[in-house]
Parts: structure tokens; sequence; C-alpha cells
């Protein structure tokens, strides 16, 4: 089937199954119909299977959406609970058309679920409560992933016995319009047939000896299990040059409904990050930006030690902790997890990458575990000579023998859907759109939707922002105005610590920016001096941080903790002010301290008792 004929089958409003090999333009059709339905002002849903397939149709997870969450089945229960929720209610009584893209990862216990959840608030027996649904996908991608061993018959949606209910048209798209090379295509293309060729063979062979023989590239890394991706992560993190952040988890609830919740999230207990690692985002945030699948990489950390992410596609998003949560029917979470909403993302699994299109990457099929999962990782890239293929084992190429019976029965289906629709005349078809608009509570007025057609269409007038402040400079203009430190630290709403790295750095970034206000005292100060000063005499490489200074820890037990680190580094900072402004001798700054070793003018001005 073409796209057009697809195009004008879901504008009829008929059930639809859009489905067709990779870059067959199923998206395109989506879009299209979505633009059609926006300028006749027919209230739609967009969703997805999982996140990252809801960032490539704009729209959210089905779960969400529903607000099914993290449930396998409901009760009369969980529907009421739902219903609590007002902007959950109202959309799921509101909508007349919902898209669910990626169907293939959806199961079709979760895909009875939609469909109870939809009679329920629809008020309706007829399957999804009577609206128009869309699925799109293609079942050779790969099933859901399941916490338990299931069958191939009760892991696909469309064993669902709703999916036969709800008499969805098959459109079975047979172009390819993505650019894919003609022999990655037609290798695909015999993978999904399950008759690979001799000569296809004897490219894979010879991809496996180019990998063998190539020096490490930079290309995303694709791998089938986690523990591989995790070893990746790590050893790519370890070359960053860059001092380590620590974020650990929080968690609130009995032990088991915290296991749980866990099982569903991505954030990981310990999360390690650095300035220039690549990651991903493992949580919907749309206030905030981003969604779960969204990619990037740390470009700094802000004031409060947040992770600000630059995306693929330019956008800088500052990562803040996020809860997950597991709410009872009186909106009271029961357990919570609170995480920076990341993982380290250099390598990838299978699953993860599955929506993506990428110019090259490294591919390790080796522990291919499941059917599908070659062919998902191979389709994700544009040519042949983007595949770096370091591994592959017997079942990498194979495919689940339902879906290949399956597919096999979608083209036939489509093929009858086609020739049913080509029977109808032009007239007869405009009368189907025109009432199926209509029953949706849409507009067929040619002037109106010309009206919404050119709202939608037009750029949207955005209140023009004023430049934001960074947390540092604000810090600088508080510095400027003259404030102490407690007084900065009330202003700003932060801890002495921040504001304390807001200080360093900003005496690197602004050298004529006066710090001596904040000494501490003076016996704090020359004891501290006399701390780093015994340190350093006796030190090893492993006593010195990055920079080459003693390591707070070490001066702090020479002082036998009775200074506290903050006071430390408060210290440090204005021992090294001294000491660059007197080519780097600490004795210099030690000498400060004690009164004498002041020569410069300059300096005299600057520095404040107890250092004249």
């Amino acid at each position: 089937m073409n796209q057009e004929t697809a195009l004008q089958i879901l504008k009829s409003g008929k059930n639809v199954f859009l489905t067709g090999s990779a870059g067959a333009g199923k998206t395109y059709v989506l879009n299209q119909y979505i633009e059609y339905l926006r300028d006749r002002a027919v209230p739609l849903s967009i969703t997805a299977s999982t996140g990252i397939a809801a960032t490539h149709v704009g729209g959210q997870t089905i779960h969400s959406w529903s607000g099914l969450g993290i449930r396998d089945s409901l009760t009369k229960s969980d529907l009421e609970k739902i219903g609590k929720n007002r902007k959950v209610r109202q959309r799921l009584q509101q909508v007349r058309v919902l898209i669910v893209d990626e169907i293939s990862m959806l199961s079709g216990s979760t895909l009875s679920c939609i469909d109870e959840i939809l009679r329920y608030f629809k008020m309706s027996f007829e399957p999804f409560g009577g609206i128009q649904v869309i699925f799109s996908g293609d079942f050779f991608q790969l099933p859901p992933v399941s916490k338990e061993r299931v069958s191939s018959s009760e892991k696909f949606a469309f064993m669902a016995p709703v999916w036969v209910k709800a008499k969805l048209q098959v459109c079975y798209l047979t172009e390819s319009f993505r650019h894919v090379e003609n022999k990655l295509l037609g290798f695909l293309n015999e993978i999904r047939s399950g008759d690979i060729s001799e000569s296809s063979i004897e490219m894979l062979q010879e991809k496996l000896e180019d990998a063998h023989n190539a020096s490490e590239n930079s290309s995303l890394k694709l791998f089938t299990h986690n523990a591989d991706v995790d070893v990746i992560n790590e050893a790519e993190l370890a070359k960053l040059d860059a001092p380590p952040r620590y974020y650990f988890a929080k968690t609130k609830g009995s032990s088991h409904l915290v296991e749980t919740l866990k099982k569903s999230i991505l954030a990981p207990d310990e999360l390690e990050l650095k300035k220039y690692a690549q990651v991903i985002f493992v949580k919907n945030n749309y206030e905030a930006g981003y969604l779960n699948g969204t990619m990037g990489t740390i470009i700094e950390f802000d004031g409060d030690g947040n992770p600000v992410v630059e995306t693929f596609d330019g956008k800088q998003i500052t990562a803040k902790p996020v809860d997950w949560s597991i709410i009872d029917e009186q909106n009271v979470a029961l357990a919570s997890y609170s995480q920076i909403p990341l993982r380290l993302a250099w390598a990838i699994t299978v699953h993860k990458s599955q929506g993506m299109t990428l110019d090259a990457a490294e591919i390790d099929l080796s522990r291919t575990f499941e059917p599908g999962q070659g062919y998902v990782a191979l389709s994700r890239v544009k040519s042949w000579s983007g595949i770096t293929l370091t591994g592959c084992n017997n079942k990498a190429l194979q495919m689940d023998e339902l879906v290949m019976r399956a597919d096999q029965r979608f083209q036939e289906l489509s093929e009858k859907v086609s020739a049913e629709h080509q029977s109808l005349s032009e007239e007869e078809m405009n009368t189907l759109c025109i009432q199926f608009i209509c029953s949706c509570g849409g507009t067929v007025e040619e002037e109106e939707i010309k009206k919404l057609r050119e709202r939608n269409s037009a750029p949207k007038n955005v209140e023009p922002q004023k430049p934001k402040i960074s947390t540092y400079e604000q810090t600088k203009i508080l510095i400027r105005e003259g404030k102490n430190l407690q007084e900065i630290i009330v202003a700003r709403e932060l801890s002495k610590a921040t504001i304390i790295n807001h200080i360093e750095k900003l005496k690197g970034d602004c050298p004529d920016l006066d710090i001596f206000k904040f000494q501490p005292a003076d016996d704090i100060l020359k004891a501290v001096t006399a701390a780093i000063k015994k340190c350093k005499k006796n030190a090893i490489a492993e006593d010195l941080d990055r920079e080459g200074r003693i390591k707070l820890g070490l001066i702090h037990r020479e002082l036998n903790g009775e200074i506290d680190y903050d006071e430390i580094r408060l210290c440090r900072i204005l021992m090294k002010e001294c000491s660059a402004d007197s080519g780097g001798n600490l004795d210099h700054a030690a000498a400060l301290s004690t009164g004498h070793g002041m020569t410069s003018t300059g300096m005299r001005d600057r520095v404040r008792s107890p250092f004249l």
C-alpha cells in the first residue's frame, strides 16, 4: 500500500494498524494525519509505548497518558483512582482519536488495560470506548520487556482479544523513503523474510573481520546486555580528566514497595558524573524540556551541583533531582525514589536504541538472546559502511516465527483493505471523511479550517525573555555590593559550601574581585596555613588533588577535625590568591597571616587586617 491510500483510510475514521519495514514512511503518514485533524479541531492524543519512542512523535507514553502507570492489570479501585486525577480524567473523556506509536513494544495485557480504561471513562461497551485508535509500528522490532518469561502468544499486542474486536484496518506500507543504502536495505529485507543468502553471509563475515583489524572508533556502541553497556560507560567516564560528582538516590516507604518501584526506574542508586560525560535522560519532564530518551553532554554543573546537559539538538537543560512514586487512592505516596534522572550513554542497549537513526554505530551481537535484536540494531544505521560489527551469534539474525507468520497475514489483509478502498468513489470517500470529522465534534467549514491551519502553522508569539543571570553572576553582584559571607548565604538561599564554590570559581574568572573580605579569623588562618605547610612537607602523589593541592581530608585530619571543611577551603582560596600574586610561594601566604612579607603597594591596598 502507498502512503496516500493509507492516509485516506485514516481520514475515513476506521481503526488502523499502520505498519511496514524501516523507512516505509509510517511517521510521515502519522504526521500528515495529525496535521489534518488539528486543522479541523478534532481532539486527539499522540502516545507511544516507550519514553524513547515518545520523543520521536512529540507525545507521551501510553502508560502516563492513560493513568495506567506501572500496572499490568486493573481493578475497579484502580479505575476509580485514575479518575481522581483531573488531568488524566479530562483527556480520557475528551479524546476522539488515539495514536499509539511503536506498538510492538506494548504487550497484549497492557493493550487490554488501555481498552478497559477507555471503555470505563467513555462509558461505552465498544472497543476502546468507541474512539478511533491508530497503532503504528513494526512487529519485527523488539517486543516488550517482560520481568518473567512469557510465550510469544502472550507478549504481542496483536494476540490480545481486543485487537480483533477493534476491527483494525491493516495499512502495510511497501515503499521505502528513508535514506537507507540499497546494500543494507536488501540485507534487512532478507532477515525479515527469514531467507538470508550466501552473499549476505559473506558480507557479514567481512564486517566481522574488518572490525577485528580496525582501530577503536568513537561511534555510539550498541550492546544486547546492560552489563556490557555499563563497562563501556564506566571506562569512558574514567578517561575524562575532570573531578567526579556523585549523586545518591533517596528513598522513602516500605522496603518492599521501594524495590517494586526500582524495577521500573532506569536511574541508578549511585550516579557518577563528570563534565563532558555523554548522558541520557530516563524520565519524562515536559516542563523542564526533556523526555525519557533525550540524549546530550554535560557542559557544566550549576551552583547547586546539578549537571547542565546540552542536548544533541542544542538545548541546555539543568537536570535536577526528581521523584518516582507509588501513590494510593488518597494520592498519598506509599513509596518514593528521588535521583538525578540521568544515565551515562556512550553505549546503550539495543532496546533503548529502538526508534533512533544513526550515521554510524559499533554493534556487538555476540550475546544476542532474543529474536529481532540483530535486525533492530542493524536497521538503526543509514548505510552498510556505517556499521562496525564486533560480534555476532547464531541468534542475531533470527526473527520470531509467530511474528513472521503474522507479518505475512498483515500483508494479505493490507491488500484486501487496499482493494476495498479502491472500490469507493471519490464522493463516497469524501462523505466518510466529513461524517467522521462531524462525529468527533470537529469542523468541516473551509473558512474555519483555513483559520485553524493558519493558527497552527503560525510561529507562536512568545514574550522575549530577559537574559537569565547565571547563579555565579548573582553571587558576584552581591560581592561587588560589599555583602559579607552570611549576607550572601541568606540572600541567595544557598549553603555556605555552595557560596564558597562560587567564590573560588569567580576568583579564577575575575582576578580583580576582592575576596579578602571573607577571611576567617586570624587564628584559623594561621592554623590552616601551618597544617598545609606540614602536610606538604611529607606529601606523596596520593595526597594531592587534581590541581596539585593537599587534599582537604588530610588538612582536616591534621587539624584534628577542629576546623570544618568550609573554613579550610576558604583559607586555601585566600592563600592561593596571595600565592598567585607572589609567584606561587606558599611561605608568602603564611607570612601574610603573621603580618610580614607585604611589599606591593597594590596588594597592601587590597588586603585587609589581619594580613597587614
